[in-house]
């Protein structure tokens, strides 16, 4: 039983779907919580500051959103000296940090799910003086989450996601880096470079351990040049143990720090947020927050 949890949530999926979303979580909550508050935001920013000035206050808290939602209550919640319990309801079209932590996307199981109370300490990103929970990334993954037609987000969800990655594709061109990491250096061009805290990339599974949440490590690939066999060799795989790309244009290492350095400013995907950019400063804040997560 948690004595006071807040639930922040908005109506970015319209006032009905969101009232529906509502009534599948809060009798499960409401059985295992004993004040229950929730705050619902209407614009970019208010669930960070909500996070940051109260968040401390509360030994729990809820986030029902996508994965930019979790970005921007993680950013506040990440500044309290002792931050509470954190637990994902997801609602949004990819959902790839739940995903990372075995919960379900389905609402209702989700929150079952989260009510069995299996808390983990796991890695969070740092870039720039922000927190990811996911990723940071620069190139074809920026492209991708740009050219996503909103129309078609909110009609098919996930294949949105793939659709726009398929276009991108095809119009992906090189650019010329610099990453120094943990002692060494790789450089020359690339298509995209994508600093990993989690397993998941547009709903489907990333080839990285299972304990890449929390081994104080981020996942790094620098992808040279575009390509469908490629994309089938970095989506199409599940392993247990290391990970060595067959595909010579992926090239993957893991690093505590990472200096990405670019010829030219370029702009920077952060958790599906494209609000940064590169040349930047990446790195890891071991087992930075505790979550709640599925059960294996």
């Amino acid at each position: 039983m948690y004595s006071r949890a807040l639930l922040v949530y908005n109506q970015n999926a319209g006032q009905q779907e969101t009232l529906q979303q509502l009534a599948a979580v809060i009798p499960v909550l409401a059985k295992n919580v004993k004040e229950l508050v929730l705050y619902q935001t209407f614009k970019p920013g208010e669930g960070e500051a909500l996070c940051r000035d109260q968040g401390g206050t509360y030994d729990l808290i809820l986030i029902m959103g996508g994965d930019g939602s979790v970005h921007e209550c993680v950013n506040g919640i990440a500044t309290l000296d002792h931050p509470p319990l954190v637990g994902i309801l997801p609602v949004g079209t990819c959902n790839d940090f739940a995903r990372s932590m075995n919960l379900p996307v389905e609402l209702a199981l989700a929150a079952d799910e989260l009510m069995k109370g299996h808390v983990r300490e796991l890695d969070i990103g740092m870039a720039q003086g922000r927190v990811f929970t996911n990723f940071f990334g620069v190139g074809l993954i920026t492209d991708t989450s740009e050219n996503i037609n909103p129309d078609l987000k909110g009609k098919l969800g996930k294949l949105s996601y793939f659709i726009s990655m398929l276009q991108t594709v095809r119009a992906a061109e090189p650019f010329s880096y610099s990453l120094e990491y943990d002692g060494h250096t790789s450089e020359g061009e690339a298509v995209m470079i994508y600093i990993s805290n989690g397993r998941y990339l547009g709903t489907r599974p990333l080839p990285f351990t299972l304990d890449s949440l929390c081994d104080g490590l981020l996942d790094v690939l620098i992808i040279r040049e575009a390509g469908l066999p490629l994309l089938k060799e970095l989506l199409s795989r599940k392993v247990e143990g290391e990970w060595k790309p067959a595909n010579e244009s992926i090239e993957y290492v893991k690093a505590a720090s990472v200096k990405l350095t670019t010829a030219k400013p370029m702009k920077a995907d952060t958790d599906g947020e494209v609000y940064m950019e590169a040349p930047a400063d990446v790195s890891v804040r071991p087992r930075g927050l505790r979550f709640l997560v599925g059960g294996e």
